[in-house]
C-alpha cells in the first residue's frame, strides 16, 4: 500500500484534509450530474447509474492510486480540530443538501420519462447518496453534546425512516459493540443475509426499549411526546405523506424505497465494521473495555475524505465523542483490505467475503483460536 501521509506528516495532512473534506459534498452532485448527462446525450437510463459507477467503481480505483493516510493530529491540534466552526458546519450542511436532493429526486422519478432501468438506477443513486451523505453526517452529529447538532442528526435520519438509530446507536451499539448482545456487530461466519434481517428489526426494538427505559426513569410513559423515537418516526410518516400529497403514489414509493436503500447501505457498513471481532467477557461478568481493536480500520485517504473519516472506525469507538477531523490513525488494529465501497459489494457474495475476510480474522486471533467461537 502506498502511504500518502506518514505518522510524521501531521501538519501537512491537516492542511490538505481541511479543504479535502469538501469531497463530502461531491456525492450529492452525482445524481443530478447523471440526470443532466442523460438529457444531453439521450442515454438517460444509462447515466442514471453514474453515482453507483463513481462510488463503487471509480472511487476504489482512485483510493488504490492515491494511497493511505497514516497521519494523526498532534496533541496540540486536538482542541482546534474539535472546536473549529468549519468542521462543525460541514456535516450540518448535509441536512439542506439531502432534503433538496430528496425533493428533486422524487420529482425526477415521477416526471422523467425513464424506462424501468432508468428508474432503478435513479432510485439506487439517490438512496445510496442519502446513505453516504445523510446517514454519515447524522452519525457524526448524534454523537455530539450540542443540542442543535443532535437535532440536525435526528432530522437527517427521519429523511430515511431510521430515527431510532439516533438512540440505539449511541446508547446501544456503542455500549455493547463487538459482543453477542449487539445486533449491529456481525459474528464470525455470519453472512450479510443472516445479519440484515436482525439488524432492521432488532435495532428499532432496541431503540424503543432504550427510550422507554429513559422515560420511565424520569417518570414518563413510553407513549409520550418526549419519546424521541416516536417523534422522529412520526416525522418520517409526515414526510412520506407530504411526498404522496405532492407526487401521488409514486412519491410514497420513492420515499420508502430510497429509505430502504440508504438504511441497507448503513447496515452493510455496520456488518463490515465489526465482522468477527469481539470483546472478552471478564471474570466479573462484565465485557472488557472498548478499545480500538474492536473495530476494523480503513486508512485510505480519499474515501475517508468522502465520508468524514468514518473508516477511522477504531478510534471512533475508542473515543466516541471525538469529532471526525480529530480522529487518529492506529497501526496495531484490524485493518480492512480496501475501503467500504468495494467491501460492500464483496459482502453481497458471502463465499467471496469469507474467503477474503475470514483469514484476516483468524490471523488477528492467532494467539487465541477459541476466540472465533465467542
Amino acid at each position: 500500500m502506498r502511504t500518502i501521509f506518514s505518522s510524521a506528516d501531521s501538519t501537512r495532512a491537516l492542511a490538505v484534509k481541511r479543504w479535502g473534506y469538501l469531497c463530502f459534498l461531491v456525492t450529492p452532485a452525482l445524481p443530478p450530474a447523471g440526470w443532466l448527462l442523460g438529457r444531453i446525450t439521450g442515454w438517460a437510463d444509462s447515466f442514471s447509474f453514474l453515482t453507483l459507477v463513481a462510488v463503487f467503481g471509480l472511487l476504489p480505483l482512485a483510493d488504490a492510486l492515491i494511497g493511505v493516510d497514516a497521519s494523526s493530529p498532534a496533541d496540540g491540534d486536538q482542541d482546534s480540530l474539535e472546536h473549529d466552526p468549519w468542521y462543525r458546519l460541514l456535516p450540518m450542511l448535509a441536512l439542506p443538501v439531502c432534503a433538496a436532493l430528496l425533493a428533486w429526486g422524487t420529482w425526477v422519478f415521477v416526471h422523467e420519462p425513464y424506462g424501468w432501468a432508468g428508474k432503478l438506477g435513479h432510485l439506487l443513486s439517490v438512496g445510496a447518496t442519502m446513505g453516504i451523505v445523510g446517514i454519515t453526517a447524522a452519525h457524526e452529529l448524534v454523537h455530539k453534546a450540542e443540542r442543535l447538532d443532535q437535532r440536525f442528526g435526528g432530522w437527517l435520519l427521519a429523511l430515511v425512516c431510521y430515527g431510532g438509530f439516533k438512540v440505539e446507536h449511541v446508547r446501544g451499539h456503542h455500549m455493547m459493540v463487538s459482543t453477542p448482545e449487539d445486533r449491529s456487530s456481525a459474528r464470525f461466519g455470519q453472512s450479510i443475509y443472516g445479519f440484515l434481517p436482525q439488524a432492521y428489526l432488532s435495532n428499532f426494538l432496541s431503540a424503543w426499549r432504550l427510550e422507554a427505559w429513559r422515560l420511565r426513569q424520569g417518570g414518563y410513559p413510553a407513549l409520550s411526546r418526549r419519546n424521541e423515537v416516536l417523534r422522529l418516526s412520526l416525522l418520517s410518516v409526515a414526510l412520506c405523506a407530504a411526498s404522496g400529497a405532492l407526487f401521488g403514489w409514486q412519491g410514497v414509493v420513492f420515499f420508502l424505497a430510497q429509505s430502504f436503500v440508504a438504511v441497507t447501505e448503513l447496515e452493510i457498513v455496520n456488518y463490515i465494521e465489526h465482522y468477527g471481532l469481539h470483546r472478552r467477557l471478564l471474570p466479573n461478568g462484565r465485557w472488557e473495555r472498548i478499545a480500538p481493536e474492536h473495530s476494523w480500520n480503513a486508512p485510505w485517504l480519499l474515501s475517508n475524505l468522502f465520508i468524514l473519516q468514518l473508516q477511522r472506525h477504531s478510534d471512533h469507538h475508542a473515543e466516541a465523542r471525538r469529532r471526525y477531523s480529530a480522529l487518529r490513525h492506529h497501526e496495531d488494529v484490524p485493518t480492512l483490505p480496501a475501503g467500504y465501497a468495494p467491501l460492500m459489494l464483496l459482502a453481497l457474495v458471502p463465499p467471496l467475503w469469507f474467503r477474503v475476510m475470514n483469514p484476516r480474522v483468524r490471523a488477528w486471533y492467532s494467539d487465541d483460536p477459541a476466540a472465533l467461537a465467542a
